[in-house]
């Protein structure tokens, strides 16, 4: 616009001030080594004039082209752009079908021009890991490395998914370590972990996750008590295979007091310890729950039990029939601890009265070879037919 406006001025100079030295024209002499240029200074200023219009003129010829071709490029970008969004939202589609082939061929297809371009990236990658093209997967997932805009999680995210898929565990627990440093109340970054971490056996990181996990809300109280009980199990399962029964009493000693409360880890503990041939260390954790709180679970175990000393558990089975009713495991668990020292007609008074509240097979079994010993061969042969024929309906 000041282009023209000056090439206006210089038109109304030359009307006005043309006519006043047209009789005073002067000379003009440009000289080179073979030409000699004489005019007059009206005829420069013409040709100034001149050659400033075409000057113009090759200006806005070149402005016209140039801006063709960007106004072109705009045109083939944005169609590229709507192509783009409709294969998107065509992927979404494919994706609720289950159609991995398509929802990976859709979102890679100009993806570039998407949107969001890391984002198509990243669901095509895990598209084509589910169809079990790890090639194809890798090459998207590296594309959206390129166009991460600063935030890792995105693509990090993907690539512990991809690498539980395709069961690279340590490698998964290994990008789940730098993500938890970063995002370490990230819900889905704690799920990929959980999943890692018990993949791998790692018991210690699994319950420093779970206050985080409580926080977040992920997963109901059940589901975590279950996973804190899993890590207690697998450090257990640790302990006694790098130590036995020695690294089992250490690690339980280590615990908290609230911890050695847990009735479930009483339980797996004494167990452990059974297998380790220190009953007399299982006997007393068993015997110690039952006095915080009667639990089946722990009744269980007592048969198990080879201390040397059944006393105690007669005693401790006898204390439980009083403060919580005879009950048929009561009186079927002294049953067989009596048994164990040949006390047969106490044992056998016993599995009876666990018959009267309920038919069992095993208590039929125990209750015959109680009634060999005191020899009655009549009555234990009727007992083990009663048990074979509740076998028998059971099994029908």
């Amino acid at each position: 616009m000041l282009k023209v406006l000056l090439l206006f001025l210089l038109l109304i100079a030359g009307v006005v001030l043309g006519p006043m030295i047209a009789g005073h024209q002067g000379y003009v002499l440009i000289q080179t080594d073979n030409w000699n240029i004489e005019t007059s200074v009206t005829g420069l200023v013409i040709i100034l004039i001149l050659s400033l219009l075409v000057i113009l003129g090759i200006e806005w010829l070149l402005r016209r082209i140039f801006r063709t071709g960007a106004r072109t490029r705009g045109w083939f970008t944005g169609r590229k752009r709507r192509s783009a969004r409709r294969q998107t939202q065509a992927a979404l589609v494919k994706l609720a079908e289950g159609d991995h082939q398509q929802v990976e061929k859709l979102l890679s297809r100009n993806a570039d021009h998407a949107e969001q371009p890391m984002i198509n990236y990243l669901l095509a990658a895990e598209a084509a890991q589910q169809r079990g093209d790890e090639a194809r997967a890798n090459q998207h997932l590296e594309r959206a490395t390129e166009l991460n805009d600063g935030d890792p999680l995105p693509v990090e995210i993907t690539r512990v998914r991809i690498q539980l898929a395709r069961n690279e565990d340590h490698a998964a627990r290994h990008g789940i370590d730098r993500l938890l440093e970063i995002a370490p109340r990230h819900p889905e970054v704690l799920r990929l972990a959980e999943q890692a971490y018990i993949r791998t056996g790692a018991w210690s990181a699994l319950l420093d996750i779970l206050p985080a996990m409580e926080k977040v809300k992920l997963g109901d109280d059940n589901h975590r008590i279950a996973l804190q009980q899993q890590a207690w199990l697998g450090l257990m399962n640790q302990a006694m295979a790098d130590q036995g029964s020695d690294g089992l009493k250490r690690w339980w000693q280590n615990q908290s007091r609230k911890t050695r409360h847990e009735t479930a880890l009483q339980v797996a503990m004494a167990d452990h310890l059974i297998v380790c041939d220190d009953h007399e260390t299982a006997q007393q954790i068993v015997l110690d729950g039952l006095k915080r709180q009667y639990d089946e679970r722990l009744v269980l175990l007592m048969p198990r039990l080879k201390s040397g000393n059944p006393e105690q558990l007669e005693k401790a089975l006898r204390q439980q029939i009083k403060q919580h009713g005879a009950t048929p495991l009561l009186h079927s668990t002294l049953g067989q601890l009596l048994m164990q020292h040949g006390e047969w007609e106490q044992a056998s008074e016993a599995f009876r009265a666990a018959l009267q509240q309920r038919p069992d097979a095993f208590d039929y079994a125990w209750l015959a070879d109680t009634l060999d010993r005191q020899h009655k061969p009549e009555e234990a042969a009727a007992m083990r037919r009663d048990g074979l024929l509740l076998t028998l309906k059971n099994n029908s």
